[in-house]
């Protein structure tokens, strides 16, 4: 059995028009979905995920003496890892004498977890 396909010649379009309409436009904002990004860029490393889990169980602030002894790495990438952390908003510190104190940022993740959900964004209230 066969099929007749008719066929048109392409046409090329006018400079600026666009070849079809988007589907779906994006709900969040430029400036939103770089923090996101920031955030999820901090995250895509096994070491952040961890660190992030062990500073959100911990009730108050860790000494990065109690973090170095987790990973089998050397100090410094950890204290890399969590200059990263810090940068991205997720986490802080606080120095003691020699010593700093790490700790998850109250809500630091609620953002990018209410847009990885589906759910609404907790910044604007909705």
């Amino acid at each position: 059995m066969s099929v007749d396909l008719q066929l048109s010649p392409k046409q090329k379009r006018p400079a600026g028009e666009p070849c079809c309409e988007p589907v779906v436009y994006p709900d969040v904002e430029r400036a939103q979905a770089e923090r996101m990004a920031s955030v999820a860029k901090a995250l895509g490393d096994p070491i952040r995920l961890q660190l992030i889990d062990v500073l959100r169980k911990h009730a108050g602030r860790v000494c990065v003496c109690e973090l170095i002894p987790l990973f089998d790495v050397r100090q410094s990438t950890v204290s890399h890892h969590l200059k990263v952390l810090r940068e991205a908003g997720l986490v802080d510190s606080e120095r003691r004498g020699l010593w700093a104190y790490y700790y998850v940022i109250p809500d630091a993740l609620a953002e990018f977890g209410a847009w990885v959900a589906g759910g609404a964004d907790p910044s604007c209230g909705c």
